[in-house]
């Protein structure tokens, strides 16, 4: 059964026509089937999905980013890569199940791959705690990333999340500790780590794994600091206004790729990643491959300094610039156009102060 969002309904009623006509069995038992009619009725589905979804809001992609039959990591580990060998556990307290970790196989080459998975169905969704990892999730990934760069081994990371767990047991188990040593030890990574954001990239739960040389988001998914609700409740007092809050936040793939936030967007099918999974699966791949064969020619160094470097533009105008052999030396900052002239001015403005007082008062004796 499929699920349709709020701004869905006259989609949903096409496709339902579509069903009724493409059943032999009418109000009078078995009938002919006209063809023509569903032909122009399925014509008539993809303009309506093609005009509604060429015209999204950030509020409505956001709701495609939670759409209930999105495809999860789980989806894309099984499709994308071969002989994926699970590995579970944070040798300390337990195994988190809203993250899938194991080493698997991408155009024959070993990976470490690393999905945040909400799960299929209720009792999966429970089971898997909604997508929302607890410290052990994030000291499994920890465990095994030190083992990939340990073999040079490259590190591929599914990010779906509304966010880390905020349970009491969480937090008595050190979960601010578990993200913040999953950054450090994403951003410490001699070897390429790409990301990709498949629905919802949501606080630190995502950023823990998002730390990468390639952050790459689909093209209706989100990544936000806080999720447009809670924005909204903090904001205005008022959970009603997240169309407002996601407009503000700026938490679009194509907002923060034009922010320069992500590096690329993968465009999804017609209606959604959700009405085409096969297709969406071979486009991630393809831009997987192709992201690790740019990286194959960077020593360890390289990489690390690849990775340091664009963080450290990120709200810095043109920000931290290399050489172009990437070495850690050179690194410094630039700073361009309008915010080079104020910060120009504002140290000499007594210097300037006085050559103007000197200019006006020289005016003033030659038209006296």
């Amino acid at each position: 059964m499929k699920n349709y969002l709020d701004f869905e309904k006259e989609i949903k009623a096409l496709e339902q026509e579509v069903d009724g006509l493409k059943s032999p069995f009418g109000s009078e038992g078995i009938s002919e089937v006209d063809t023509n009619r569903i032909k122009k009725t399925e014509q008539e589905v993809n303009q309506k999905l093609e005009e509604i979804y060429s015209n999204l809001n950030s509020w409505q992609k956001t709701q495609v980013a939670r759409h209930e039959d999105r495809p999860r990591a789980n989806y894309y580990i099984k499709k994308i890569f071969s002989q994926f060998t699970l590995l579970s556990g944070d040798r300390f307290f337990g195994d988190d199940k809203s993250v899938i970790a194991g080493f698997g196989l991408i155009d024959n080459k070993s990976v470490l791959i690393i999905g945040q998975e909400k799960g299929e169905d209720l009792n999966s969704r429970i089971e898997r705690n909604f997508g929302m990892m607890r410290p052990e999730g994030y000291r499994k990934c920890i465990r095994l990333m030190k083992l990939a760069d340990r073999f040079q081994i490259p590190v591929i990371s599914f990010i779906d999340t509304p966010g880390a767990y905020p349970g009491i047991g969480a937090e008595q188990r050190g979960q601010a500790s578990a993200i913040a040593n999953s950054i450090e030890c994403c951003m410490s990574l001699t070897v390429p780590n790409i990301s990709i954001i498949i629905g919802e990239g949501g606080s630190g739960g995502a950023i823990a794994l998002a730390s990468s040389n390639k952050v790459i988001m689909l093209e209706n998914s989100i990544y936000s600091v806080i999720s447009p609700e809670g924005c909204a409740s903090i904001l205005w007092r008022d959970p009603s206004k997240s169309l407002q809050a996601a407009e503000a936040m700026k938490l679009t793939a194509k907002d923060l790729l034009e922010l320069k936030i992500i590096d690329e967007i993968i465009p999804e099918p017609l209606g959604g990643a959700h009405r085409d999974p096969e297709s969406i699966a071979n486009d991630i791949k393809y831009t997987i491959i192709k992201n690790l064969k740019n990286f194959e020619n960077y020593s360890k160094d390289e990489i690390y300094d690849h990775r340091k470097v664009k963080f450290l533009q990120i709200g810095r105008d043109q920000g931290f610039s290399k050489s172009s052999s990437l070495t850690s030396e050179n690194l410094s900052y630039k700073d361009v156009g309008i915010t080079k002239f104020k910060s120009h001015f504002g140290k000499n403005r007594y210097i300037y102060g006085g050559l103007s007082l000197v200019v006006l008062t020289s005016l003033i004796a030659l038209l006296s």
